[in-house]
């Protein structure tokens, strides 16, 4: 199982915004962190895209350019692309782009959003929502699988035999699709006969065993080889020593992180009792000590049926450089070699 991080580049206390030397910190601070991970044996760093205040990724491509450049083994992938509210042509040149200067460590998490932002900074109507992923991540992939190509949809001008360039090293250019808890798009991936990483931001982690089933199903039924549909999760986590110290040093951060969001989608506030039952055993956090961690990502595997990635969400603005770090640490030493045996790989 490959194992790493994702990362939305929180700005400093939550709501933001950052002048401009401090985003020149945060963003050196992110990039240190990339580096470290590869240096801790971490198999993948994905950036996220918002358009927001409090967040640095509105231009992941660039920023994991920046990465590929001081790193040489791990992978560097979106996480996830909104690819709704963008130009698949230029998607597919930005990342075939950054597959030549990581020499071919570059990925592709193609999504709608769990933010709205994007839409009407680009002049997208939120009506449409759908209808644009749908056509958006069809040409995204006749892109990668043409070089040159004629094609005609709704939302963007057409192409009439037109060559796409610069052409990824690899070949296929690996191209996921980054789902939440919408059982049209577990549907829509199988059918598509694209790797699945799914977003699990709470609840228990085995209610999601049906969606995938139906996403497996789906695959057999387009006729896909059972090689190409695999199965990522993406979770809330932390590791440290102990488990009652990790979660005493998540928490407050996590707190007030969800409690801004909350306000905005008319959530109740986080409490730490509700926090708790996500990091207990079914819970969806992996928020623990190592081994208590690893347990719980081989029993969310085995419960949806077998993972291929796991990574984890740690941006939170109560950890210090020094605690994310020690969780880094902890990760690739102690979490990895116990999920994967002792190679670590």
């Amino acid at each position: 199982m490959e194992i790493g991080i994702d990362s939305f580049i929180a700005t400093g206390a939550y709501g933001g915004p950052l002048n401009p030397q401090e985003n020149l910190l945060a963003m050196e601070t992110l990039l240190a962190k990339i580096e470290f991970a590869e240096q801790a044996g971490l198999h993948v760093f994905g950036l996220g895209e918002h358009h927001r205040k409090e967040f640095l990724d509105a231009a992941p491509a660039v920023i994991l350019a920046a990465a590929a450049a001081r790193t040489r083994q791990i992978r560097l992938t979106s996480a996830v692309t909104v690819l709704s509210a963008a130009d698949p042509v230029r998607v597919f040149q930005e990342y075939a782009t950054l597959d030549i200067i990581s020499k071919g460590r570059a990925e592709i998490v193609a999504g709608r959003g769990s933010f709205i932002d994007a839409f009407p900074l680009f002049g997208y109507n939120l009506n449409d929502y759908d209808d644009l992923f749908a056509e958006k991540i069809e040409l995204l992939l006749a892109i990668r699988d043409h070089e040159t190509l004629s094609w005609k949809g709704r939302f963007r001008p057409a192409l009439q035999e037109q060559s796409v360039y610069p052409r990824p090293l690899q070949d296929p250019l690996p191209i996921w699709i980054g789902v939440g808890g919408t059982p049209q798009s577990f549907v829509r991936a199988g059918m598509l006969g694209l790797p699945l990483m799914v977003a699990v931001i709470g609840g228990e982690t085995h209610h999601f065993r049906p969606l995938i089933d139906w996403y497996y199903e789906a695959g057999k039924k387009a006729g896909h080889a059972p090689e190409k549909l695999k199965v990522g999760l993406h979770s809330l986590g932390y590791v440290a020593d102990t488990t009652q110290q990790a979660r005493d040093e998540y928490f407050p951060g996590y707190q007030e992180m969800f409690g801004k969001i909350g306000k905005e989608r008319g959530w109740s506030a986080p409490t730490r009792a509700s926090f708790d039952a996500q990091a207990g055993p079914t819970g969806a956090y992996l928020v623990g000590n190592p081994e208590e961690v690893a347990e719980k990502i081989l029993r969310h595997s085995e419960a949806l049926g077998g993972i291929s990635r796991l990574t984890f969400q740690m941006d939170n603005p109560g950890l210090s450089k020094t605690q994310v770090y020690k969780s880094i640490e902890l990760i690739g030493t102690k979490v990895i070699p116990l999920v994967n045996g002792s190679t670590g790989r």
